[in-house]
Protein backbone atom coordinates (compact mmCIF):
# COMPACT_ATOMS: atom_id res chain seq x y z
CA UNK A 1 0.00 0.00 0.00
CA UNK A 2 1.40 3.56 -0.80
CA UNK A 3 1.49 6.34 1.57
CA UNK A 4 -1.46 8.85 0.92
CA UNK A 5 -1.08 12.46 0.65
CA UNK A 6 -3.14 12.67 3.67
CA UNK A 7 -0.91 10.41 5.36
CA UNK A 8 1.72 12.47 4.69
CA UNK A 9 0.57 15.42 5.47
CA UNK A 10 -2.82 16.43 7.57
CA UNK A 11 -1.71 13.88 9.88
CA UNK A 12 1.57 14.42 10.27
CA UNK A 13 1.00 18.05 10.88
CA UNK A 14 -1.78 17.38 13.77
CA UNK A 15 0.58 15.28 15.49
CA UNK A 16 3.07 17.29 16.03
CA UNK A 17 0.67 20.15 16.50
CA UNK A 18 -1.04 18.23 19.32
CA UNK A 19 3.01 17.87 20.39
CA UNK A 20 3.21 21.65 20.37
CA UNK A 21 0.35 21.86 22.45
CA UNK A 22 2.05 19.82 25.07
CA UNK A 23 5.08 21.82 25.14
CA UNK A 24 3.12 24.64 25.62
CA UNK A 25 1.68 22.96 29.10
CA UNK A 26 5.17 22.27 30.28
CA UNK A 27 6.26 25.74 29.71
CA UNK A 28 3.56 27.10 31.66
CA UNK A 29 4.29 24.36 34.05
CA UNK A 30 8.35 25.59 34.13
CA UNK A 31 7.11 29.25 34.72
CA UNK A 32 4.70 28.52 37.32
CA UNK A 33 7.02 26.31 39.13
CA UNK A 34 9.97 29.02 39.10
CA UNK A 35 7.61 31.66 39.93
CA UNK A 36 7.41 34.03 36.44
CA UNK A 37 5.47 34.83 34.33
CA UNK A 38 5.15 32.14 31.30
CA UNK A 39 4.87 35.65 28.55
CA UNK A 40 8.77 35.46 29.22
CA UNK A 41 9.03 33.10 26.64
CA UNK A 42 7.00 34.19 23.88
CA UNK A 43 9.71 37.34 23.00
CA UNK A 44 12.36 34.70 23.10
CA UNK A 45 14.84 33.87 20.22
CA UNK A 46 18.33 31.85 19.54
CA UNK A 47 19.72 34.66 17.60
CA UNK A 48 18.96 38.38 17.12
CA UNK A 49 17.79 38.24 13.52
CA UNK A 50 15.21 35.53 13.98
CA UNK A 51 11.53 35.04 14.83
CA UNK A 52 10.35 35.23 18.66
CA UNK A 53 9.13 31.70 20.13
CA UNK A 54 5.04 33.07 19.61
CA UNK A 55 6.29 33.39 16.14
CA UNK A 56 7.45 30.25 15.65
CA UNK A 57 4.60 28.87 16.95
CA UNK A 58 2.26 31.10 14.75
CA UNK A 59 3.66 29.97 11.66
CA UNK A 60 4.12 26.27 12.07
CA UNK A 61 0.38 26.83 12.55
CA UNK A 62 -0.23 28.33 9.30
CA UNK A 63 2.27 26.29 7.66
CA UNK A 64 0.53 23.56 8.12
CA UNK A 65 -2.96 24.95 7.42
CA UNK A 66 -1.71 26.45 4.42
CA UNK A 67 -0.24 23.45 2.94
CA UNK A 68 -3.45 21.51 3.24
CA UNK A 69 -5.28 23.85 2.35
CA UNK A 70 -3.08 24.13 -1.17
CA UNK A 71 -3.44 20.49 -1.59
CA UNK A 72 -6.71 19.71 -0.94
CA UNK A 73 -7.58 22.90 -2.94
CA UNK A 74 -10.03 24.28 -0.48
CA UNK A 75 -10.57 27.41 1.21
CA UNK A 76 -8.27 28.22 4.32
CA UNK A 77 -10.59 30.38 6.58
CA UNK A 78 -9.05 32.89 8.36
CA UNK A 79 -6.57 31.48 11.41
CA UNK A 80 -7.52 32.04 15.04
CA UNK A 81 -5.96 32.48 17.96
CA UNK A 82 -2.43 34.78 18.36
CA UNK A 83 1.08 34.76 19.51
CA UNK A 84 0.76 37.12 22.11
CA UNK A 85 0.04 35.10 24.36
CA UNK A 86 -0.11 31.57 25.69
CA UNK A 87 -3.79 30.92 25.38
CA UNK A 88 -3.85 33.04 22.14
CA UNK A 89 -0.86 30.37 21.19
CA UNK A 90 -3.15 27.68 21.83
CA UNK A 91 -6.38 28.66 20.38
CA UNK A 92 -3.76 29.20 17.17
CA UNK A 93 -2.93 25.51 17.60
CA UNK A 94 -6.05 24.17 18.03
CA UNK A 95 -7.64 25.96 15.26
CA UNK A 96 -4.49 24.30 13.30
CA UNK A 97 -5.58 20.88 13.85
CA UNK A 98 -8.94 21.10 13.79
CA UNK A 99 -8.36 22.66 10.07
CA UNK A 100 -6.11 20.20 8.90
CA UNK A 101 -8.02 17.18 10.51
CA UNK A 102 -11.41 18.20 8.69
CA UNK A 103 -9.62 17.93 5.34
CA UNK A 104 -10.52 14.45 4.27
CA UNK A 105 -8.40 11.71 2.86
CA UNK A 106 -10.59 11.91 0.04
CA UNK A 107 -9.85 15.89 -0.91
CA UNK A 108 -6.52 15.19 -0.61
CA UNK A 109 -5.84 12.43 -3.42
CA UNK A 110 -4.82 13.02 -6.40
CA UNK A 111 -2.99 16.16 -5.06
CA UNK A 112 0.59 14.62 -5.06
CA UNK A 113 0.41 15.03 -9.41
CA UNK A 114 -1.26 18.63 -9.17
CA UNK A 115 0.60 21.58 -10.12
CA UNK A 116 0.71 23.81 -7.21
CA UNK A 117 1.92 27.83 -7.28
CA UNK A 118 3.09 29.38 -4.21
CA UNK A 119 3.37 33.26 -4.08
CA UNK A 120 6.48 34.99 -2.27
CA UNK A 121 6.82 38.15 -0.71
CA UNK A 122 9.63 38.83 -2.99
CA UNK A 123 10.68 37.67 -6.20
CA UNK A 124 8.96 34.77 -8.32
CA UNK A 125 6.44 32.43 -7.31
CA UNK A 126 7.64 28.48 -6.84
CA UNK A 127 6.13 26.36 -8.83
CA UNK A 128 5.61 22.70 -7.50
CA UNK A 129 3.28 19.84 -7.92
CA UNK A 130 2.17 18.83 -4.64
CA UNK A 131 4.41 16.15 -3.53
CA UNK A 132 7.46 18.48 -4.24
CA UNK A 133 5.58 20.69 -2.03
CA UNK A 134 4.72 18.62 0.28
CA UNK A 135 8.50 16.94 0.41
CA UNK A 136 10.78 20.22 -0.13
CA UNK A 137 8.70 23.21 1.05
CA UNK A 138 5.99 22.60 3.63
CA UNK A 139 7.45 19.87 5.31
CA UNK A 140 10.70 21.48 6.06
CA UNK A 141 9.57 24.80 6.86
CA UNK A 142 6.84 23.06 9.28
CA UNK A 143 9.67 21.36 11.09
CA UNK A 144 12.05 24.42 11.04
CA UNK A 145 9.62 26.14 12.98
CA UNK A 146 8.53 23.80 15.08
CA UNK A 147 11.86 22.55 16.11
CA UNK A 148 13.26 26.20 16.40
CA UNK A 149 9.87 26.79 19.27
CA UNK A 150 10.96 23.45 20.77
CA UNK A 151 14.70 24.28 20.89
CA UNK A 152 13.64 28.29 22.82
CA UNK A 153 11.98 26.23 25.17
CA UNK A 154 14.59 23.74 25.55
CA UNK A 155 17.29 26.72 25.53
CA UNK A 156 15.40 27.88 28.60
CA UNK A 157 14.99 25.12 31.01
CA UNK A 158 11.54 24.28 29.96
CA UNK A 159 12.23 20.08 30.56
CA UNK A 160 11.15 18.22 27.62
CA UNK A 161 13.03 15.08 25.71
CA UNK A 162 13.09 13.03 22.72
CA UNK A 163 9.72 11.54 23.73
CA UNK A 164 8.09 14.77 24.05
CA UNK A 165 8.92 16.23 20.49
CA UNK A 166 8.06 12.50 18.68
CA UNK A 167 4.71 12.44 20.78
CA UNK A 168 3.22 9.17 22.33
CA UNK A 169 3.67 6.30 19.96
CA UNK A 170 0.76 4.26 17.65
Amino acid sequence: MSLSMHAASAEIYARMLRNLLTWLDKAEGHAQARSFDSAAFLNTKLSPDMLTFGKQVAIASEVARLAVARLGAVELPAAQGSDESFEGLRVRVRDAIGFVEGVSPQQLAGSAERPLVVPQRQGDPLHFTGQTFLQQWSLPNFFFHVTTAYALLRQAGVELGKADFLGAMA
